[in-house]
């Protein structure tokens, strides 16, 4: 039995955040996640993937991110439970709880916060003809390495943040890059929208709106992508990869038997202290939902500060919040 002070489920930025709050407070930490590595989507996903709203850091990759995290928490020992999928929650006679996994470890902790990750989200799959057939040949839903598109014809579809992120990325890697959205506005960011366009303008990319894609072919691998536009007008373009990038579904697994209030697959938190209806159990970033929610790394930094204010009085129920620390080496020392 290992036994912890909050058992965090979830291993992405915002659950490992979550760990220097804590750490702040005296609280231990121990991280449950369904991956094999720490960083959630961003290391699984796309850890080369460039990030530009994180303060302090005009641009930075994901996986430098992740390593950052990594080191801030260092002085406060986690612990991790890693490859292994949350199944079962139990609460004890003091108000505690016991997690089971499915490799069947066992964590005692006083305080559940679930932070989301790559274990509870596959990714949202457009209509396309033959779409299956060519996964792993040509389409891919994420990008791992984007040195594998060098020189090549890249496909991107979709009007999000990755979508615009990852074609101004690419724009100066791939031989060809053409994005595809079936709008003529975006849902991302509207300074990465402007330097899409603006890319386009120049002709570094090509730019095709109001259009969708349905079908695609090749002989093996991936060589045509059909668009359709509203107007019905139908275009064939050679392409050697394809990247839909129209976001990710939650799956909730065993969470969802959990008794927790659930909206649309996500997770409903009071904002004062983002804790849910079941007392002592706690959801930020993405996996949670609110009036005004922004699904923004930033957004779930802030979710985690004010969450492990709130967990402080399950910890030590006799204790005031308040503290003082120094710093030793630039590691905190209370």
């Amino acid at each position: 039995m290992i036994t912890t002070d909050i058992c965090i489920i979830g291993a992405g930025p915002v659950g490992l955040f979550a760990v220097f709050e804590a750490g702040l407070l005296k609280m231990r930490c121990h991280l449950i996640d369904a991956l094999p590595q720490v960083g959630g989507q961003l290391s699984e996903i796309y850890p080369q993937k460039p990030i530009y709203d994180i303060p302090g850091y005009p641009e930075i990759k994901a996986q430098e991110l992740v390593d950052n995290l990594m080191e801030q928490i260092e002085p406060f020992h986690p612990t991790f439970t890693l490859g292994e999928r949350v199944e079962a929650l139990e609460r004890q006679d003091d108000g505690s709880f016991v997690i089971t996994t499915n490799d069947s470890t066992s964590v005692h902790c006083q305080v559940v916060v679930i932070a989301g990750g790559l274990g509870c989200f596959e990714p949202r799959k457009p209509e396309i003809q033959n779409l299956e057939q060519f996964e792993g040949k040509g389409v891919a839903y994420m990008v791992k390495n984007p040195e594998q598109l060098r020189d090549r014809r890249v496909v991107l579809a979709g009007g999000g943040d990755s979508a615009l992120d990852w074609t101004i990325f690419l724009a100066n890697i791939a031989k060809e890059v053409t994005l595809v959205h079936r709008s003529d506005s975006f849902r991302g960011a509207p300074d990465s929208a402007e330097k899409v366009f603006e890319l386009a303008k120049e002709g570094r990319i090509n730019l095709v709106l109001q259009s969708t894609i349905t079908s695609i072919t090749g002989s093996g691998h991936l060589q045509e992508v059909t668009i359709t536009a509203k107007d019905k007008t139908v275009t064939t373009l050679a392409a050697d990869n394809l990247i839909p990038l129209f976001g990710l579904t939650p799956k909730l697994g065993p969470i969802a038997d959990w008794g927790l209030h659930i909206d649309k697959a996500a997770i409903s938190v009071d904002t004062t202290d983002y804790s849910t209806n079941v007392e002592r159990i706690y959801a930020i970033g993405d996996i949670n939902t609110y009036p005004g929610k922004l699904k923004l790394i930033l957004s779930g930094f802030h979710e985690a500060a004010l969450m492990c204010q709130s967990a402080f009085k399950y910890v030590y129920p006799n204790q005031k919040l308040s503290f003082k620390y120094t710093t030793v080496n630039g590691i905190p020392t209370f």
